[in-house]
C-alpha cells in the first residue's frame, strides 16, 4: 500500500485524498485551520495542521512526511488582494524537509498561467513565458523542484478550475467590457483533476510535465453567455473592439501517455 502526503487539503486536495483512500492508499493530509482537522480525520485522512511561511514552517512537518513515498503539493500562491506572498521562498523553506524525509516523488500542482497569451496552441514543448506574478512564481517553484536530485518531480499544469461549487461565471455574470471575447476557454473539472493525478501515480509517471484542460475550447463569449443563460444569471458583455489575446492548451499528452479519458464532456463544461 502506497503512502501519500498531501500538503493542502482544500478544494482539490480534500476530495483527492478521499479518492486515494477509496483506492486503498494511506493518506496524510494538511490544513492550516484547526477547525478542519476533524473533517480530515472523519474521512480517514491522518490530519496535520501545517502552516508554511516564507522563512519557517509551523506544525509537525517531519511527522507529516515520515514514511510517505509520495508528496503532493497543492498550495497555490496567495497573490490576490492586499496580501502578497513570496511563494518561491515558501517552497525553498519546504525543500530541505523533503530532502531529509522518505519522500521519493513529488507531484506539484501548477497552472497553465506559466504560458503567455500568444494566440497559439500550447503543448508541453512550448517554452513557458508567464505574464502574471502568480505564473512567474509558479514557474520558478516548478524549476526548484525539478532540478532537485533528491526526489523525482512531476508537474501538472491545470487550466481554470471548475466544479459544482466553483465556476468563473459567478464572478463574470453581469460584468461589462470583458476583454478577449474570442479567446478559447481552457477549463478543467475537479473530477478530471483528481483522475489525472491518480493516473500519474498509478502509472508511475515521474520527471514529467503535463498540461491538463478539458479538450473543448469554445470562445469565452460563447461559453460564458451559454453558462449564464443555463444558470439564469445576468449576461456578461464583452469588449469586441480590442483584439482578443489567448491560448489554446493541448492535453494530448495526458490522453496519450496516461491513456486518460476526460470525465467532463461538452455537457458538463458548457
Amino acid at each position: 500500500m502506497k503512502k501519500i502526503s498531501i500538503l493542502g487539503c482544500g478544494w482539490l486536495g480534500l476530495p483527492l485524498a478521499k479518492s486515494f483512500i477509496e483506492k486503498g492508499f494511506s493518506v496524510k493530509g494538511s490544513t492550516t485551520s484547526m477547525e478542519k482537522i476533524s473533517i480530515l480525520e472523519n474521512v480517514g485522512i491522518s490530519p496535520f495542521q501545517i502552516c508554511l511561511f516564507e522563512d519557517n514552517i509551523i506544525g509537525e512537518v517531519t511527522s507529516f512526511l515520515e514514511n510517505s513515498e509520495i508528496l503532493i503539493l497543492d498550495i497555490p500562491p496567495k497573490l490576490r488582494g492586499d496580501v502578497k506572498e513570496n511563494f518561491v521562498a515558501k517552497i525553498k523553506t519546504l525543500i530541505p524537509f523533503i530532502e531529509k524525509s522518505s519522500v521519493e516523488k513529488v507531484l506539484f500542482v501548477s497552472s497553465t498561467s506559466v504560458y503567455a497569451d500568444d494566440n497559439v496552441t500550447i503543448t508541453e514543448n512550448t517554452k513557458p513565458n508567464p505574464e502574471t506574478e502568480s505564473g512567474k512564481q509558479l514557474l520558478e517553484a516548478e524549476q526548484l523542484l525539478q532540478k532537485n536530485k533528491n526526489f523525482q518531480t512531476t508537474i501538472v499544469r491545470f487550466g481554470g478550475l471548475i466544479g459544482e461549487d466553483r465556476h468563473p461565471i459567478k464572478f463574470l455574470a453581469g460584468r461589462k467590457n470583458i476583454e478577449n471575447p474570442n479567446a478559447p476557454i481552457n477549463l478543467i473539472h475537479q473530477k478530471d483533476c483528481i483522475g489525472i493525478i491518480i493516473a500519474i501515480i498509478i502509472r508511475n509517471c515521474w520527471n514529467e510535465v503535463f498540461n491538463a484542460v478539458a479538450p473543448f475550447h469554445p470562445t469565452r463569449k460563447e461559453y460564458y453567455t451559454k453558462k449564464a443563460i443555463e444558470l439564469k444569471l445576468p449576461i456578461s458583455y464583452f469588449n469586441e473592439e480590442n483584439r482578443s489575446n489567448g491560448k489554446l492548451i493541448s492535453s494530448e499528452k495526458v490522453t496519450a501517455i496516461l491513456e486518460y479519458e476526460f470525465v467532463s464532456n461538452i455537457t458538463t463544461i458548457l
